[in-house]
């Protein structure tokens, strides 16, 4: 008779039960066994609200995790305890709980934006486009399939993203001349593969089994295939995934160093930038909240502080003591040369030569 499952595995179990991600069953199974370890190997069972505490407040003091990390610790054990030891906490106060902090998040100018994707080349320059262009993040373009590109009501669904409500965002037009190009490129993968004995991809919530043969048809696949086949982690079936998304982010870092931008941009700055652009555009609040999924205005709120023209929509006091008929003629020859100085050229990405043509077929490949 074959013995109790293990504890992590029992875990697993109960994750992909709820149809959790890989990825957070991956950081579930993590953080459960950092905090056996920490505790000497003992078992959850054996401990509680204390230990929880002890150990959420090694990562803060000790280690220095963000509020983030130390709140996604924080879920995994709940879920260890109520899901798979089914022990509730009778109450949560004594539990310590991390204060996410409010951030402005980095914004790219239109100039900014435009170098950066100029750099760009290939299937990476594609998917930062639809980034920008329809505000998605990173893997909701990347989990896109082909069936998802709507052309005839010019959208794009994005099907099961994070919080598993399904939304359409527009599909830009510079993507959309492209796209049948691009699509033909990916159709001769997808013929390759299946002349070779392969051609099916992951189908979600068990629709292989419900639609045989669903999986190798040409409507389901990856609207940005890898450049390989690989094995499934879960299944060990041997099948092409998506492009992964390290290929992006280190195309767009190299894409931003080039362009000489100096703030911290990222993959995600594009979703930032597409919701700041809109704002100040005079789109609603109300419909970039759709566009960009969330389930409360108040997260869509942040990008109200483009609308503010800088800190609080402030005039600085210094600006009243450069105009003529304020301060005369004698306050500007005492600012003169501190003004100049301010006013020297500056290595700004705004100078930058635009590139009018920064997506075409030739980019994308042969």
């Amino acid at each position: 008779m074959p013995g109790k499952p293990r504890l992590l595995d029992r875990m697993r179990e109960a994750i992909r039960a709820r149809h959790y991600s890989l990825r957070t069953e991956e950081a579930y199974v993590a953080w459960a066994r950092r905090y056996i370890l920490f505790h000497g190997k003992r078992h959850p069972a054996e401990m509680g609200e204390p230990e929880i505490n002890a150990f959420l407040s090694h990562l803060a003091v000790r280690q220095g995790v963000s509020a983030s990390t130390q709140n996604q610790a924080l879920a995994s054990l709940l879920f260890l305890y109520r899901h798979v030891l089914e022990i509730d906490f009778p109450t949560l106060d004594g539990v310590v709980r991390a204060r996410r902090s409010t951030h402005i998040p980095v914004v790219m100018t239109r100039a900014e934006t435009r170098a950066v994707l100029a750099r760009m080349s290939g299937p990476p320059k594609l998917v930062a486009t639809i980034l920008y262009g329809s505000g998605l993040r990173l893997l909701e373009a990347l989990r896109l399939r082909v069936k998802d590109v709507e052309f005839g009501l010019n959208q794009i669904v994005v099907r099961d993203p994070k919080g598993r409500r399904d939304r359409t965002v527009p599909l830009p037009v510079v993507v959309r001349t492209v796209m049948p190009s691009w699509l033909a490129r990916v159709k001769r993968i997808h013929a390759r593969d299946l002349s070779e004995g392969f051609g099916g991809v992951f189908l979600p919530d068990a629709l292989a089994r419900k639609y045989p043969g669903a999986d190798r048809t040409w409507a389901w696949q990856w609207l940005f295939p890898a450049e390989r086949r690989s094995r499934d982690p879960r299944t060990q079936v041997e099948r092409r995934h998506h492009l992964h998304e390290t290929i992006v982010q280190r195309a767009v870092r190299q894409a931003v160093r080039d362009a000489g931008v100096k703030r911290p941009v990222s993959c995600h700055t594009f979703r930032h930038s597409f919701a700041t652009h809109l704002l100040a555009e005079g789109y609603d609040i109300r419909t970039i909240q759709e566009l960009l999924g969330h389930r409360s205005v108040r997260t869509t709120m942040i990008y109200t502080h483009v609308l503010q023209r800088g800190a609080h929509a402030v005039r600085s006091p210094a600006d009243a003591l450069l105009r003529r008929d304020g301060g005369g003629p004698g306050v500007l020859r005492q600012l003169d040369e501190p003004t100049r100085l301010l006013a020297a050229p500056s290595e700004n990405v705004e100078t930058v030569e635009e590139d009018g043509g920064f997506l075409d077929g030739d980019d994308l490949g042969s």
